[in-house]
């Protein structure tokens, strides 16, 4: 009788395992299509404005000025439940310029894109990235893409990413 009972535990437990596991990765799978499908919709409502461009630390698309403009970043959030933000390459870091990434109770405008971290390197060969990062101290399921200007330079990052 102790045999079968433990027998039936095992299975039970083995069965919470796999259901765990299948949640997880169904999970995984839906946040990957909603940040691949949030990044290319955010990609289309910037295009509309017009070519992106930086001008003295301020990222343009056409002449719709992007920093502390919260439009699109919150309508991507809206539609996709995910955050988003733009960012603007100053010098040789990116920051974030437009974002409804929180941190410490505000919007995360101001912080930069991690220098030592896997999305940069993907980024500076004009790359995306899609994976999971920590972001000031929490953990995403994100997409990178670069933001190229009308000479072929990197200007910026477009960011969505579902909190963990």
């Amino acid at each position: 009788m102790q045999k079968k009972f433990r027998q039936h535990a095992v299975l039970f437990v083995s069965i919470l395992i796999v259901a765990g596991l299948f949640t997880a990765c169904s999970k995984k799978m839906k946040h990957e299509t909603a940040i691949k499908e949030s990044l290319v919709e955010m990609r289309a409502m910037a295009a509309k404005l017009g070519e992106p461009t930086s001008v003295d630390n301020i990222l343009y698309f056409g002449t719709t000025k992007i920093n502390e403009n919260f439009e699109i970043v919150d309508a991507i959030q809206a539609k996709y439940g995910c955050t988003a933000t733009f960012f603007e390459k100053q010098g040789d870091k990116f920051v974030r310029v437009s974002t409804d990434v929180m941190f410490e109770g505000h919007r995360a405008v101001g912080t930069i894109l991690d220098p030592d971290g896997p999305v940069i390197i993907k980024i500076r060969k004009n790359k995306p990235f899609y994976g999971t990062v920590d972001i000031l101290g929490e953990m995403y399921e994100t997409g990178y893409e670069p933001i190229v200007d009308g000479m072929g330079e990197i200007i910026g990052v477009y960011y969505t990413g579902f909190q963990l």
